[in-house]
């Protein structure tokens, strides 16, 4: 399955943006789907993971609670709803898909052996 994340952009801290990550192919809802970013300096880290039902969802510390990870597999779509944006979220926001229902937790472990596509930017100003 192909990847393709958007909806990142320039917002002021406190404010919101919603990401989208299209894929392309079949049996899309047979993956779980984990968004993931990379801030300017530092590693790409794990920031939330939905299972193929979207009845399992998991995210890291830093977004709980501000974060919400949702997939319509009519539309082959899984969204990162970011709310209340701080100036320490700002990075390249990346989605990764993974087939089986085992994978679901190696997404939320951070792991994630594919291919990484084109991430979205996100800055969140002070």
């Amino acid at each position: 399955v192909q990847l393709q994340a958007s909806g990142g952009g320039l917002v002021q801290a406190g404010g919101s943006l919603r990401l989208s990550c299209a894929a392309s192919g079949r049996a899309f809802s047979n993956y779980a789907v984990g968004w993931f970013r990379q801030a300017p300096g530092k590693e790409r880290a794990f920031v939330a993971a939905i299972n193929w039902s979207g009845r399992s969802i998991d995210y890291s510390d830093s977004v709980k609670g501000r974060f919400t990870i949702s997939r319509d597999n009519v539309a082959n779509t899984v969204y990162l709803k970011m709310d209340n944006l701080k100036p320490e979220d700002t990075a390249v926001y990346y989605c990764a898909a993974a087939f089986g229902g085992d994978n679901y937790y190696t997404l939320c472990g951070g792991i994630f052996m594919g291919s990484w596509g084109q991430g979205t930017l996100v800055t969140v100003s002070s």
